[in-house]
């Protein structure tokens, strides 16, 4: 008869956190519309111009808990008229843990917009038609390109460096 004694394979243990991403909330923080040229907007030919702007913030709410808002301001014009401006702030609460710094900042600034943009730009559309015009469809949006524009900027003058990754396009 023999004996055999199963031993576990020994790991060592380490002091680093697994990486952790979850999406606690999602939701609507602020949004705006106005058409101030209507209802005359209406009778002219329609020639739109579309204005994009973007903006990211993020904020620490508690320990690995932070707030990310994605700013979306439309602004279209037909025959150099306003015809209307929508701004939605899409915002998301996120659990993030260990993760080294510069990839916190990258996920705040890149990766969480990117989760957000689908959700503000379905509430643009929306609102674009309830006031009456075409269905406005907002192309895809690299936030990836965006943050290492923005990180490019920081290392040029750092100055002008803002904490959480924040960023801004037109």
């Amino acid at each position: 008869m023999t004996n055999k004694t199963h031993a576990k394979p020994q790991t060592p243990s380490t002091t680093t956190a697994t990486p952790n991403f979850e999406i606690q909330r999602i939701y609507i923080k602020d949004i705006s519309y106005e058409a101030p040229n209507t209802p005359h907007t209406f009778t002219e030919e329609w020639k739109p111009e579309v204005q994009l702007n973007l903006e990211t913030k993020s904020t620490r709410i508690q320990d690995n808990v932070h707030e990310v808002v994605l700013s979306v301001t439309a602004t279209v014009t037909s025959s150099k008229k306003s015809a209307f401006l929508v701004e939605v702030h899409q915002a998301g609460i996120f659990m993030i843990s260990g993760f080294p710094s510069d990839q916190l900042h990258q996920m705040l600034g890149s990766f969480c917009p990117n989760i957000l943009f689908p959700y503000a730009r379905e509430v643009i559309s929306d609102v674009v038609v309830r006031g009456g015009f075409p269905q406005l469809i907002l192309a895809p949006v690299n936030f990836d390109a965006l943050y290492a524009q923005h990180v490019e900027e920081q290392k040029k003058s750092p100055e002008k460096a803002e904490e959480g990754g924040d960023s801004k396009v037109h």
